[in-house]
C-alpha cells in the first residue's frame, strides 16, 4: 500500500502531461544563434492554446552553463525569458508560464524582481515581452555570443497544470566537498585538501608587494587637500576626487561582498551535494536551508581563530592588489574581526512593514518617525569612524519605467494612506502621465525624508545616494537630489561616455559606479550580466572598464561586484555567476589579480588625465 500512493500520484501527473516527442538538438555558433521548432516537431499532442496550463516542462541537457533565451512563439509575437542551465547533465525543468504571461512582480530591487530560483536551473525574467499563450506556434532557443559551440538537447516538451517539480536526472552529485562543480574540469581545480593547503601557502608567501604610494586610508601620497578627519569630495582642476581623512586625493577602487559566507540552498536538494559543511560551522546550518562551502573552506584553511586570520590576510590581499575600499551591503561587524580598509555602508530600515515594488507608504503617519529611528540606529555607532567612506541609502529601485504597474499594485493592496491619496489623485484623471507624476512625488518625499534624517544623525560622512540601476530616467534623477555623490550600477563593458556626461550635467555631483562585473561561462558557473570569452578576457575587461571610468573627470570610483564567485547551485535568488576575484576554495584568479594591479597602479595618472585609459576591449567569444 505504501507504494500505491506515489504510483497513483505519478499516474495523475502523466495524465496531466501531454505525450513526449522526438528529441531535438541545437548547436550555437556565430554572434547570435537561433533554433526554432514547431509544436508538431516537438510533440504532436501539444495544443496551441496553453491557457489551461501553468508549466512548460522540458527535459534537456546543456553542454555549457551559458544562458540562452527560451522563446514561446505565438501568433502575436515571441515571448522570451532567459534560462541559466546546469551544464553537462540532463534535467527536468518545470518552467512557470506566468513568467511569460504576466509582468514581473513585487521585488524590493531589480535582482529580487527579475531573478527566479528553481531546483534544476534558474530563470531571469527581465528580457522579452509578456502576453497571452493562446495561439502558440512553437519554441525558439537563442544564444548570444556563444563560447565554444555549445549544444542543447531537448528530449521532451510537455505541459502541466500542477508543478511536477524540477529534477537533476543524472550525474549527481553536482557539487563536491569543496563546493566545486563536479561535471566540469579546469586548471587549478582542487582535488584534495593537501593540494589546497599547498596553493594557499604559496599565495600567502607571494603577498608582499603592496603599492608604496598609498597612505593608511588608500589615498595617493604626494597629493594634498584639506584634511577633515573624514572622507569628503572635492573638485580639483576640473576633476572630482574623494579626499581621504588625512587630506590625500583618493580614487575608490572598490569591491563588493568582501565577507566569509556565500550560502546556497541545500534543503530539498541534498542529493546534489557530495558532502555538507558540518553543523555548527560558523552559520550553524549544516544540512539546513542554506550552507556556505566557502565558509567551510576558510575554516579548513585557517583552523582556530579562523575569522581573525581571514581578516588579516584579506587586508593584505586588498592592499597588494591595489583595492582601497569595500562595500558589503551593511556595516562591518562590531563583534567579529574585519579587514582594515575604508568601507561604504548600505543603510536599510526605510522599508520596514509593507512595501510595494520597494516603495513604502511614505504618507503613513509614522513614516518619518520610523526613518529617523532607523537612521539613528545605524549611524550612531559609525558617525565618528574615519574608515567609513560614506553610506548608500538604497539600491536599484525596480519601479522606474513601471509606474503604472506600481499604481495598480497600490490600488489592489490593503487600505493605506498612500492608496487613499492615489485614489484621490486619479479621481481627477487617470492617465499614464498622472500616474507617473504621483509616483515621482511619492519618491521625492521618500528621498527628502531619508536625506533629512541621515543628516540629523551624521554630519561627518558622505551621502552616496541610491545605487540606481543602469540608465535612470531624467525625471527620476531630478527627484533624487541632496546626495553628495550620485551612484549608478552599470553593467556593460564600460559606461557610455555620453551617459556619464548626461548624468553629471543633470546632477552636478561626482559619480560613483556602485556595481559592475564581467564573467565567463565555465566551472559550472554562468557568465554574469556581461560576458567574456575566458579568464584572460575577463581580466582585460576589468582593466578596460575601470580605466575608461577613471578617465572621466566626474567619476570618483568603481566597485566590482563581487569578491567571491557565487555558488554553482545558486545564491538565494538563483544567481550562480563566475564573477569573483577568488573562487569557492579561496583561491584567487591570477589573471584578475594581475590586471587589477596594473590598472590600480595607473589610476592616479589616468584620472589626472596624464595618461590615456586602455582602449583594449574584452572579447565576448
Amino acid at each position: 500500500m505504501k507504494r500505491f500512493v506515489p504510483l497513483l500520484a505519478a499516474a495523475c501527473l502523466l495524465a496531466d502531461l501531454t505525450r513526449a516527442a522526438t528529441p531535438v538538438r541545437a548547436e550555437f555558433k556565430g554572434t547570435r544563434s537561433d533554433h526554432s521548432w514547431s509544436l508538431k516537431e516537438l510533440n504532436p499532442d501539444l495544443p496551441s492554446d496553453w491557457s489551461d496550463y501553468n508549466f512548460l516542462v522540458l527535459e534537456f541537457r546543456a553542454s555549457s552553463s551559458q544562458r540562452f533565451d527560451l522563446g514561446i512563439d505565438t501568433a502575436g509575437g515571441r515571448l522570451a525569458k532567459t534560462i541559466h542551465p546546469f551544464p553537462g547533465v540532463r534535467v527536468r525543468a518545470s518552467i512557470p508560464l506566468r513568467y511569460y504571461r504576466e509582468p514581473a512582480g513585487d521585488g524590493v530591487d531589480l535582482a529580487a524582481t527579475f531573478n527566479q530560483p528553481r531546483g534544476s536551473y534558474w530563470i531571469n525574467i527581465h528580457r522579452g515581452a509578456v502576453g497571452p499563450t493562446t495561439n502558440v506556434i512553437g519554441l525558439t532557443v537563442t544564444m548570444h555570443e556563444p563560447v565554444g559551440s555549445p549544444t542543447l538537447e531537448i528530449r521532451s516538451v510537455t505541459l502541466a497544470k500542477d508543478d511536477p517539480g524540477d529534477e537533476v536526472l543524472e550525474g549527481k552529485p553536482l557539487i563536491d566537498e569543496f563546493g566545486q562543480y563536479t561535471r566540469v574540469d579546469w586548471a587549478g581545480k582542487a582535488r584534495s585538501l593537501e593540494q589546497l593547503r599547498a596553493a594557499w601557502a604559496a599565495e600567502e608567501a607571494s603577498l608582499k608587494n603592496a603599492p608604496t604610494n598609498r597612505c593608511e586610508f588608500g589615498g595617493f601620497l604626494g597629493t594634498s587637500a584639506r584634511a577633515t578627519g573624514f572622507f569628503r569630495v572635492e573638485q580639483v582642476d576640473g576633476r572630482w576626487w574623494f579626499v581621504c581623512p588625512d587630506g590625500h586625493l583618493f580614487y575608490s577602487a572598490g569591491v563588493n561582498g568582501v565577507g566569509t559566507s556565500s550560502g546556497t540552498r541545500v534543503q530539498g536538494r541534498e542529493d546534489l551535494f557530495a558532502a555538507f559543511p558540518p553543523a555548527g560551522a560558523d552559520l550553524g546550518r549544516g544540512r539546513g536551508p542554506s550552507s556556505s562551502f566557502y565558509t567551510w573552506n576558510l575554516q579548513r584553511r585557517y583552523g582556530e581563530d579562523w575569522r581573525a586570520k581571514w581578516a588579516d590576510l584579506t587586508t593584505k590581499r586588498l592592499a597588494a592588489w591595489g583595492f582601497n575600499s569595500v562595500h558589503n551591503w551593511g556595516a562591518p561587524s562590531r563583534t567579529q574581526p574585519e579587514p582594515k580598509v575604508p568601507y561604504a555602508m548600505m543603510m536599510r530600515g526605510w522599508q520596514t512593514g509593507r512595501t510595494i515594488m520597494g516603495m513604502p507608504d511614505v504618507y503613513a503617519p509614522d513614516f518619518e518617525k520610523r526613518v529617523d529611528e532607523a537612521a539613528a540606529a545605524q549611524l550612531a555607532p559609525r558617525r565618528d569612524d574615519p574608515y567609513m567612506l560614506g553610506y548608500f541609502i538604497g539600491n536599484e529601485p525596480p519601479w522606474p519605467g513601471r509606474e503604472s504597474q506600481l499604481c495598480d499594485a497600490i490600488l489592489a493592496g490593503p487600505e493605506s494612506e498612500i492608496q487613499k491619496r492615489l485614489k484621490a489623485h486619479l479621481a481627477e484623471g487617470d492617465t499614464p502621465e498622472r500616474r507617473k507624476a504621483f509616483v515621482l512625488e511619492a519618491f521625492r518625499r521618500y528621498i527628502d525624508t531619508i536625506n533629512a534624517a541621515v543628516r540629523r544623525h551624521d554630519t561627518n560622512h558622505l551621502n552616496l545616494g541610491i545605487r540606481f540601476g543602469g540608465d535612470p530616467d531624467e525625471d527620476v534623477m531630478k527627484m533624487a537630489g541632496g546626495f553628495d555623490v550620485f551612484s549608478l550600477n552599470i553593467y556593460s563593458y564600460a559606461p557610455r561616455r555620453e551617459l556619464l556626461d548626461r548624468v553629471y550635467h543633470l546632477m552636478k555631483r561626482p559619480i560613483l559606479i556602485g556595481e559592475f562585473h564581467i564573467g565567463v561561462p565555465n566551472r559550472g558557473l554562468a557568465a554574469g550580466l556581461v560576458q567574456a570569452a575566458n579568464q584572460e578576457e575577463r581580466a582585460q575587461g576589468y582593466r578596460y572598464y575601470v580605466e575608461q571610468c577613471a578617465s572621466h573627470p566626474a567619476v570618483v570610483g568603481t566597485h566590482w561586484f563581487q569578491w567571491l564567485d557565487q555558488p554553482a547551485t545558486g545564491r538565494n535568488d538563483g544567481e550562480n555567476y563566475n564573477i569573483g576575484f577568488v573562487d569557492v576554495t579561496d583561491q584567487p584568479y591570477l589573471e584578475m589579480v594581475e590586471a587589477a594591479k596594473q590598472t590600480h597602479n595607473r589610476l592616479l595618472e589616468v584620472h589626472l588625465g596624464k595618461v590615456p585609459p586602455t582602449d583594449c576591449k574584452p572579447r565576448a567569444q
